[in-house]
């Protein structure tokens, strides 16, 4: 939410995340927009340790190597719009009276010293005004509040530069998996997003035309796989193709020596991603029931369950990971698109398996074509 610039630019999307960055160029093409350029690139341990930049040199030339390596058209822009780190952000909804902006943004000032656990002067804070639900007459309107630690902002922009970047805009990730993920960013009922990143897993609730919640949790899909190569000794790679072909759907024996010189059940992947996958239900149910506990204090408001959960992420790809969801938090559960508001429909590019790691950077790129 902290612009720099007009936005009235070519730009891409960039996710930088710990372990590894994607890039995504978008296109119009008639009413629609399609994938022109994608990329991947793994990050070395150690430049990033959880979202702050430790060596700015190693990655804007960890970057710039990406973007020599993109797939499909050569990106010749410079202007990119990327992700600030979840777990370094905040965000809450909060009611203000009516005002114009001018004095809305003064008030704000001083209210968001209630929220922000941080110094004001030591933040970048921006905010959006929440479009009333079914236009109903109040006194008050929602205002959602985001702020971002200067340092960590700075950090990221100074790199992009050294990266030969201009950064137009910066966007936390929440806010763009959102735009990726719910169709026109308008909801009827509360929805919940869950994305499942190689080093953190963000929590999201969505309702109306605002995220409305968020929390990163310590889980991940770097995690899944590092504890299936451990338990069953594997490496790295193979415990992927482990998650990703046989999941934790069914408990019968398979015999694949020739994938990871073992023979190993389904079932023994489940049971050794029980203990992860039980910290992360918790900890999902947790802030759905955190909620629904607030949604039923504020009297103002029409209490409204949350309907759906919807998972991205390269994690999401862990076969029978929705129907463990459903049945274990009560509600239904389905993979994402992040082609909703693209193209609406699988791009032959880019598989659909492949493109829930790239939901926040396709937020991103959508971002450069809003009004």
């Amino acid at each position: 939410m902290i612009e720099l610039l007009n936005l009235k630019k070519e730009a891409f999307g960039l996710d930088i995340s710990d372990l590894s960055l994607k890039i995504v160029k978008l296109k119009k093409n008639g009413k629609n927009l399609k994938l022109e350029s994608f990329g991947y690139a793994k990050i070395d341990s150690g430049i990033i340790k959880e979202g702050e930049i430790k060596d700015s040199k190693r990655l804007a030339e960890t970057i710039k190597y990406a973007l020599k390596g993109v797939f499909g058209k050569k990106i010749n822009t410079k202007y990119v719009i990327a992700a600030l780190p979840e777990e370094k952000a905040f965000l809450q909804v909060i009611k203000m009276p009516k005002l114009s902006e001018e004095d809305l943004r003064s008030a704000i000032l001083y209210e968001a010293e209630n929220y922000i656990p941080m110094p004001i002067n030591d933040v970048y804070l921006d905010f959006k005004i929440i479009p009333p639900f079914k236009n109903r007459e109040s006194e008050s309107q929602e205002v959602l509040l985001a702020a971002i630690p200067k340092k960590i902002a700075n950090d990221y922009s100074i790199c992009l530069k050294q990266a030969g970047l201009d950064p137009i805009a910066f966007e936390i990730e929440s806010q763009a998996i959102a735009r990726a993920l719910i169709k026109n960013e308008k909801t009827e009922d509360p929805i919940a997003l869950l994305d499942l990143g190689e080093n953190r897993t963000i929590f999201i609730i969505f309702y109306g035309g605002s995220i409305r919640f968020t929390s990163s949790i310590p889980i991940s899909g770097y995690l899944f796989k590092k504890i299936i190569a451990q338990d069953l000794g594997v490496d790295m790679e193979k415990a992927e193709t482990l998650i990703a072909r046989y999941g934790i759907r069914e408990r019968m024996r398979i015999k694949i020596k020739e994938e990871v010189g073992a023979e190993i059940t389904k079932g023994e992947i489940f049971q050794a991603l029980i203990p992860a996958l039980i910290d992360m239900v918790q900890q999902v149910k947790k802030y759905m029931d955190f909620y629904q506990s607030a949604s039923c204090q504020d009297k103002s408001e029409e209490i409204k369950t949350i309907k759906k959960l919807i998972i991205c992420g390269g994690g999401a790809n862990l076969k029978g990971l929705e129907n463990l969801l459903s049945l274990e938090l009560k509600t239904e559960v389905e993979i994402g698109n992040p082609w909703t508001n693209i193209n609406g429909k699988q791009n032959p590019d880019m598989s659909l398996e492949k493109s829930l790691k790239y939901a926040t950077a396709l937020g991103l790129a959508q971002r450069n074509f809003k009004e």
